[in-house]
């Protein structure tokens, strides 16, 4: 393991030293044993330290023991290659650290860890995970100490969390409909949020006032890490996306779609509170097994917690693997120049950005088009972009590497799988374009709800059999598949690998119930746990009011207005999610991957309510959204976790946060379907092509208002297949991860495999291709052999590259797009050309089709 900074693990060098120096060997050795068997199949701790911790026990008794090497400023440290130095200042805190940091020298030639000095590294190891975290990742954004008094819920915390809140709300519902989406990242907010912090210090007067019982200091002193988090999860409920219920009011509202005259701003208001308030209510019950245990990474929030480090600590000067650059400078290098280089794709030369490269060899060769297209095909394509957007698709600097290519091998099976079921034309999908998430009539046109559907948006059988049942492409099909089978699949996979850990789970939510006033924190032990207990927890009666007020506006939604849902519809979308909480949580915190409830909901709700694509819509909106808005909710208590914040003021701010984004969505989205000339149409030219709404309004079409009885009796029978593939093919995986070889098998995660299967209509191999490459070299390669480095520059890379494209792509598209500054010539028009960009079927319906038709006769539609 690599021991990068260690002196700093405890509130001073002095301690630090005290600490190991009083573990006993025997001791170390029994926390390290307690840690082979907690993390044993752990994907997040890293083989070669594993190996590392075993080595260490298993030497237990041959080994003498070895005095502690002296650590003095300026001196060396340690045994073998490793060193370190301590400067203090004149309280005797450390002021600079370069300690521990692994050489290319301390690893065997097969790359693992050598064992230099038992005695001393088996109680560093143990100090390590005692007294700070098993994992590098943790390390490198984390203190293991804390310092409560410290000034975080400030009047500048809401006066930056409001006014940054309202921006990226505003950027990220404008943008979410454009293919590629864009999006005010946090990183790029974060940016802003610091300079503007310290403008506030500079301006605010130091004016001292009570407020009833409350004491208010508008100016408090200089702007902290703490207030820099806090703001930072005040504006995260923008989170670079926007609410999903946005998806149904704009299918609802877009004459494109269903276009429900009824669907006023009232309606939307209840919709949209309902939906993003809901899952927060069932956050309380999460934190027990999804913010506490050690084991729960969350890997997705690293990179946003380092740049707060960054931005607000003073960086120590340091030479860490030849280079001494600090953090702060190192961002805004990298900054600078993602903000240059993403004109270059963006704009003045386009083709670099969906690098297609391959069409343009024989651009009216469908077969090519199909194979290795970005745009209309499956993107087989080995250098598909030079647009960090793009190569970003999968955030390969922020998720381990293990769910890269477990992602890139499920893509790799459903583009096989794609291709053999257009190719065979099975259920007439040779007539249709390949990897569109479209549904199309049986003449290979799009497919239009209100010709099947009455003035009520109710399905009208008399209009459906006119018109014929809508069918599915290639990879649609494959898509639905896919989904089907995960569901069952992971829930008996993540019991059956993590039992113990859903037992207890189980058991919290159980002990919660039947002592609600018990602390949160009772059972964890960890020092992260211990040191939040300085602050006093948000009651559960607190998530329990916003659940029943959420529960409530959503009731009054489908009351007050003709939604055509039942009141029953949204227990049901509660209790599922409730059922399913703990398997889809677990594997989000463990792995950065996460998939929702939206299409169990759809078939769930096209059974019970069959005709009805509007309460399916509705429903499926909850469905997805509470679990959805529950795992945000609770990505951000653990930001706070790391950050150490007291747990009320980050629950005040993302209430807030979010009860003003709501309504600041709403409005640009009403806008948008007035405003945007052509918005959501396939040839939009500033690419609002709506391809979520697409397949949401697909979905509630053919779930919804024709109904899976048709869909499985008569159209696709296979699907229903799907779920007891799922289920049965997980006793194997389960067999095969427990038993098999570990150090191939370790970082084997089958739900992210299926879960890659996920990845095509409309999107494909080409977006997910070249971030396997940038993570291979950042959280494989570089992660191993230069640790120190990846722990100080790696998050920093990636929020200055995702936050330099995020700024450069508001000022292009204002300045440049909105008003159709084009830019003709071959660069930015060769990716258009040909079938990729103008895909269709390989078979005409109005040729080779019996009567010029495919699918079900006339008279006959199911």
């Amino acid at each position: 393991m690599y021991w990068t900074l260690l002196p700093s693990c405890l509130h001073n060098v002095h301690s630090s030293l005290k600490k190991i120096e009083q573990m006993s060997t025997e001791e170390a050795v029994q926390i390290l044993k307690d840690a082979i068997e907690e993390h044993d199949h752990d994907v997040n701790i890293p083989h070669q330290d594993f190996e590392l911790w075993k080595e260490l026990v298993a030497a237990e008794g041959s080994h003498g023991n070895h005095s502690l090497p002296e650590f003095r400023s300026g001196s060396g440290a340690g045994s073998g290659s490793r060193s370190g130095s301590v400067d203090f200042d004149e309280k005797g805190h450390p002021v600079k650290v370069s300690a521990f940091s692994k050489t290319s020298d301390e690893f065997s030639s097969d790359g693992e860890h050598a064992i230099y000095d038992w005695d001393l590294q088996v109680r560093l190891e143990a100090v390590l995970i005692a007294y700070w975290s098993p994992y590098p990742e943790v390390r490198s954004v984390t203190d293991p100490f804390d310092d409560p008094t410290v000034y975080c819920e400030t009047i500048r915390v809401y006066i930056l969390g409001i006014v940054w809140t309202a921006i990226g709300a505003v950027i990220n519902q404008f943008f979410t409909e454009r293919q590629p989406s864009i999006s005010l990242a946090m990183s790029c907010v974060q940016v802003f949020l610091y300079p503007c912090g310290v403008l506030l210090e500079w301006i605010l007067p130091k004016w001292k006032f009570k407020i009833w019982k409350l004491n208010v200091d508008l100016n408090p002193g200089p702007y902290n890490y703490k207030e820099q988090m806090l703001a930072t999860i005040f504006c995260s409920v923008t989170g670079g996306s926007t609410s999903y219920v946005s998806y149904n009011i704009l299918m609802q509202k877009s004459e494109l779609f269903y276009g429900n005259k009824w669907a006023d701003f009232g309606y939307q208001v209840l919709l949209i509170l309902s939906t993003n308030f809901m899952g927060i209510g069932l956050s309380g019950i999460m934190r027990r097994f999804a913010v506490y245990p050690v084991a729960a990474v969350w890997p997705s929030i690293l990179p946003t917690i380092k740049l707060s480090r960054a931005l607000t600590t003073p960086s120590t000067k340091e030479k860490i693997n030849g280079w001494s650059i600090s953090g702060y400078k190192f961002f805004f290098i990298v900054f600078a120049a993602s903000f240059l280089w993403f004109w270059v794709p963006d704009y003045l030369f386009v083709a670099l950005s969906q690098f297609n490269w391959m069409t343009w060899i024989k651009p009216d060769n469908l077969n090519l088009a199909v194979v290795t297209g970005s745009f209309g095909g499956l993107g087989l394509n080995p250098i598909t972009s030079f647009d960090w957007n793009i190569i970003n698709y999968n955030a390969p600097l922020n998720y381990p590497f293990y769910n890269q290519t477990n992602m890139i091998t499920g893509m790799f099976i459903g583009f096989f799988c794609i291709l053999g079921v257009w190719y065979s034309n099975y259920k007439w999908t040779g007539y249709l374009p390949i990897n569109s998430n479209g549904l199309f009539t049986n003449t290979g046109e799009p497919y239009s709800v209100r010709a099947v559907v009455n003035e009520n948006s109710l399905f009208d059988n008399a209009k459906y059999q006119e018109v014929g049942p809508p069918f599915y492409t290639a990879a649609n099909l494959v898509v639905y598949g896919a989904f089907f089978a995960l569901y069952p699949f992971h829930f008996v996979y993540e019991f059956g690998m993590h039992s113990k850990q859903m037992i207890r789970a189980f058991k919290s939510m159980l002990s919660l119930f039947k002592n609600w006033r018990s602390s949160t924190y009772e059972g964890f032990n960890d020092p992260h746990s211990v040191m939040m207990r300085a602050y006093p927890e948000v009651s559960e009666i607190a998530y329990l009011v916003v659940l029943i007020i959420s529960i409530v506006f959503a009731i009054l939604c489908v009351k007050l207005y003709p939604a055509e849902t039942p009141v029953w519809g949204i227990f049901f979308a509660l209790g599922i999610n409730f059922v399913f909480l703990i398997p889809l949580t677990t594997v989000y915190a463990r792995t950065g991957f996460s998939f929702g409830l939206n299409v169990l909901v759809e078939l769930i709700v096209g059974y019970a309510i069959p005709g009805n694509g509007l309460a399916l819509a509705f429903i499926k909106a909850l469905g997805y959204n509470i679990d959805g808005q529950a795992e945000n909710f609770i990505n951000d208590l653990k930001q706070g976790f790391y950050a150490k914040l007291p747990p009320r003021a980050t629950f005040r701010v993302q209430i807030l946060g979010i009860f003003i984004a709501s309504f600041i969505q709403l409005a640009i989205l009403n806008f948008q379907i007035t405003g945007i000339k052509d918005y959501c149409y396939p040839d939009n030219k500033q690419k609002f092509t709506c391809a979520s709404t697409r397949t949401f309004y697909s979905a509630s079409v053919l779930w919804g208002v024709i109904g899976p009885k048709k869909v499985f009796d008569h159209l696709y029978p296979i699907l229903r297949w799907c779920f007891l593939i799922g289920f049965l093919l997980a006793f194997p995986c389960i067999a095969l991860k427990k038993y098999g070889p570990e150090k191939y098998l370790r970082t084997f995660e089958p739900s992210i495999i299926i879960g890659g299967m996920l990845g095509f209509a409309p999107y494909n191999l080409s977006y997910y291709l070249p971030g396997v490459y940038v993570s291979y070299a950042f959280m494989y390669y570089i992660k191993r052999k230069y640790e120190a480095w990846w722990q100080k520059y790696n998050y920093l890379l990636s929020t200055g590259l995702t936050a330099g494209v995020a700024f450069s792509s508001i000022i292009i598209f204002f300045a440049l797009q909105y008003h159709e500054k084009d830019l003709l010539w071959w660069g930015n028009n060769v990716p258009y050309e040909g079938y990729d960009a103008n895909m269709v079927g390989r078979l005409n319906a109005t040729l080779q089709a019996p009567d010029g038709y495919f699918g079900p006769r006339i008279g006959h539609f199911p």
